[in-house]
């Protein structure tokens, strides 16, 4: 299945929002617990040289792609220009908080270098991959409430809005990769994107963990009591990586497509959402 998959009445729209301008955000903003806190926080650090390098890898293989295509790419980079900038300001608040996000960083920019000593089309299938995982996160941090249900309010809505933009443009990269690869054999091109899901896969889920365990670290959360506290959060309750698994898994089945699972009522639940707290306000 190809870029057909998309939905012809898909409008990508950049919502150029800002939050916390201002405010100190808590230590632990997400309900008053370490690990929660830090696992958003471990993959916020990922996110303003994640998200450039995205932009960076679509961009390069924009040429020869039809009108709406183009059009598409252009509203990515414009969301995820101004992703990058919110988490930075969210970084920056996380730093005042006392976390050291500098090792988490770093590894960021480890691991990207690694990818852009590749050819380009190397870099443009991690981003398919990776915008398929950040999609699927996105997808079930909106569908249940559950997840920041207890969270500061101003930090909620900028992880609901980034949310809602990722699910809006989750077929770009894909689709981008279907045009840059249109010459190449089915099975090639099924081989080389699932290789990569699994070793971008392996990366985030290292990456991620000992990310957050050096932010447990920082708030003096170590060894066996660390690792078990983040399982059972990552996997048990709320089980945020094992609930997105079968959607994970559906990225190695024959006609995938991103699209293929229409989620944009839930683009519309949270804009309502917005709506309602702003009158509200």
């Amino acid at each position: 299945m190809g870029r057909e998959a998309t939905p012809f009445d898909l409008t990508i729209t950049p919502r150029d929002r800002r939050f916390g301008r201002g405010e100190a955000t808590d230590r632990w903003w997400n309900g008053g617990d370490p690990v929660a806190t830090s696992l958003y926080n471990a993959l916020s650090a990922t996110f303003p040289k994640g998200e450039a390098f995205f932009v960076e890898s679509v961009r390069l293989f924009r040429e020869g792609a039809s009108p709406t295509l183009a059009a598409e790419i252009k509203a990515f980079t414009t969301q995820e220009v101004m992703h990058s900038r919110e988490h930075v300001q969210f970084n920056k608040r996380a730093h005042g908080a006392g976390y050291d996000l500098t090792k988490l960083e770093e590894r960021v920019e480890w691991r990207l270098s690694l990818v852009r000593a590749r050819a380009p089309i190397a870099s443009l299938a991690a981003t398919m991959a990776l915008e398929h995982f950040t999609a699927i996160l996105a997808h079930e941090l909106l569908k249940d409430s559950r997840h920041l249900a207890s969270a500061d309010a101003e930090t909620a809505a900028m992880w609901r809005w980034h949310a809602t933009e990722e699910i809006e443009h989750k077929g770009v990269a894909y689709d981008t990769w279907l045009h840059a690869t249109k010459d190449w054999p089915r099975f090639k091109r099924w081989k080389v994107k699932a290789k990569v899901m699994l070793l971008v896969t392996r990366n985030f889920v290292v990456d991620r963990t000992l990310g957050s365990l050096e932010l447990l670290r920082q708030d003096g959360i170590t060894g066996p009591r660390a690792w078990a506290r983040l399982f059972w959060f990552a996997y048990v309750r709320p089980g945020m990586i094992r609930k997105i698994l079968g959607a994970w898994a559906s990225f190695f089945m024959p006609g995938f497509h991103p699209w293929n699972h229409d989620d944009r009522a839930l683009i519309e639940t949270e804009e309502k959402s917005l709506s309602a707290r702003v009158a509200a306000a």
